[in-house]
């Protein structure tokens, strides 16, 4: 699907009575976070691939045209429906060096250390991207590697337009590539200016980079020229990444989390994701009132999603780790006798969150950007994809002569129990640092479906606001009875236990449900908008509808 309308954030209501009408297909859909991404991904639909065909063709897509989230050098999670019924997860997410240490961000005293996790070679983790991109495919497509990834070392070799968008973002970051000659290279011009709206973006090393894959496969990257590059990269400029970190990298392959609400089923990301374990642990909290006769936007139903979050996220600080280092309750976490004791403790008035603790009690156990898409074929399969290099531009760092960036996402570790990370989640020990230890995350790749059947692909980039976004709109099709393209449009909040206050988008909540909110006692921070949700829809005549969010947070 190519988008074809542009809305200024700036002059729009944001109200989801005016959204426009979703995008409509017979032939299956793609729907990103850029226009070209969607159309190479419905090149690949179209020429008879199925939906993990154009899923890999547009996760390499994104690596092109959306640098500031789409990658090579971060990772991400699948979410993979087979027409035959079949769903699988698969985890290509980042891990720990093997020289990385519990206390490596700390100072002498055991304070953090500002913006080591954040910023420079070593803040990233071991990138699983390239390699996922490959498993996924060599397990369930049907495509030729290089046919798939060919469009977009074109696109790399010849340059793209960027956009207003994009020209804000590289301006953000401006000051972090210059302290880098190899993302100074690649990401400012000759004299020190940012790439501007309008203007011709060229990445002849990343061409370089994605042909070495095209013909080498995944081996190009984590034994070849491509390890050899980033292995050189860290050894100049103190990082601690080795070819042995790459060599030894592996994805897994795990069985999603699934619960059900309202009838539907839902099926998402399982740890070390976080997203789905606690969609549905809010959807069951949610299940035991009636959002619908409530009211979209009311201030009851605002409150009441709002202390089923507070209380997930208590959850999430304490017991959310790698389930490969931790035991994870997530069968506690998501049973419905749980919520029913969650939603028994919800009064009419706000419950600090001094006063909410992780509530399963001491078990044996863990600046954003994110980008996802949504895929779905002609004969039933779907794909969920969200990936990431954690903050905008992750690392800043490039790799040089190779052309991509490397993430940050050894901020998504717990760095020290109880200090929050960039997007203010505050973790325990379940997710401190350890070698070949994947950090927690937010990203919740999702699929519901109703008597077997796909009905909803969904999910967004927005850190610690990912799993509430996600919520939000899956809440307003079944609750609400909204069209994906009115569920993408409405207003949202957030609530994540610390700080404790309900973050609303401006056109959030009218004055009087403001009103009515404070009177209960919420604390409400208006912030700027969350999110950059990509869903697609299946009706029952067959047809697909989708719908990407005009927000485009990043």
């Amino acid at each position: 699907m190519i988008k074809i309308f542009v809305i200024c954030l700036s002059a729009m209501t944001m109200l989801w009575s005016a959204a426009p009408e979703p995008s409509h297909s017979k032939k299956g859909m793609v729907v990103s976070s850029h226009p070209l991404a969607d159309k190479i991904g419905q090149q690949v639909l179209d020429d008879g691939g199925n939906a993990i065909d154009a899923a890999v063709a547009v996760g390499y897509a994104l690596a092109v045209v959306h640098p500031a989230a789409g990658n090579i050098g971060g990772g991400g999670f699948a979410l993979i429906h087979l027409a035959n019924g079949e769903s699988i997860a698969l985890d290509f997410r980042e891990t720990a060096p093997l020289a990385a240490t519990r206390d490596m961000y700390l100072d002498k005293n055991g304070n953090p250390i500002e913006n080591s996790s954040v910023f420079g070679y070593l803040a990233a983790g071991v990138p699983g991207t390239v390699a996922g991109m490959s498993a996924m495919l060599e397990k369930y497509g049907t495509k030729d590697l290089g046919d798939l990834i060919s469009p977009s070392i074109d696109i790399a070799n010849d340059g793209f337009i960027v956009s207003y968008r994009q020209e804000q973002t590289m301006k953000e970051m401006k000051n972090e590539f210059a302290k880098f000659e190899s993302s100074k290279k690649y990401f400012l011009k000759s004299n020190g200016e940012t790439y501007k709206d309008g203007e011709l973006f060229v990445q002849k090393d990343l061409a370089r980079t994605l042909k070495l894959i095209a013909k080498q496969g995944s081996d190009a990257f984590y034994k070849g020229e491509i390890a050899d590059l980033i292995e050189a990269d860290m050894k100049k400029n103190h990082g601690i990444i080795t070819k042995e970190d790459l060599a030894q990298y592996k994805v897994s392959w795990r069985t999603p989390v699934k619960g059900t609400y309202r009838g539907y089923d839902i099926v998402s990301m399982p740890p070390p994701s976080s997203g789905g374990v606690h969609v549905i642990q809010i959807l069951n909290v949610l299940e035991n009132a009636n959002l619908k006769k409530m009211g979209f936007g009311s201030s009851d139903t605002i409150h009441l999603m709002t202390e089923a979050m507070r209380q997930a996220y208590a959850d999430r600080s304490e017991y959310m780790g790698d389930p490969d280092f931790v035991n994870v309750p997530v069968e506690k976490l998501i049973d419905k006798a749980y919520a029913k004791k969650i939603y028994a403790k919800i009064g009419k008035k706000a419950t600090s969150s001094t006063k909410i603790k992780p509530g399963l009690g001491k078990i044996s156990l863990e600046k954003p950007n994110t980008t996802h898409y949504s895929v779905v074929d002609k004969d039933g399969n779907a794909v969920s994809v969200t990936y990431t290099i954690n903050g905008s531009y992750g690392s800043a760092v490039a790799v040089d002569k190779a052309g991509f960036l490397l993430n940050n996402e050894m901020d998504d570790f717990s760095i020290k129990p109880g200090v929050a990370n960039i997007y203010g989640l505050v973790g325990g020990d379940a997710n401190a640092i350890e070698p070949k230890k994947r950090p927690l995350s937010s990203m919740t790749p999702t699929l519901v479906l109703k008597d077997g059947k796909v009905v909803m692909v969904v999910g967004s980039p927005g850190g610690s606001r990912i799993i509430t976004t996600v919520l939000q709109v899956i809440v307003n099709v079944i609750d609400h009875g909204m069209n994906v393209s009115e569920a993408v449009f409405a207003p949202r909040f957030h609530h994540q236990w610390q700080p404790d206050e309900i973050r609303v988008e401006k056109e959030t909540a009218p004055k009087d449900v403001v009103n009515a909110l404070k009177a209960k006692g919420h604390k409400l921070s208006v912030e700027p908008y969350m999110g950059d949700v990509n869903a697609i829809m299946l009706m029952p005549d067959g047809e697909t509808q989708g719908m990407s969010d005009p927000r485009r947070e990043f």
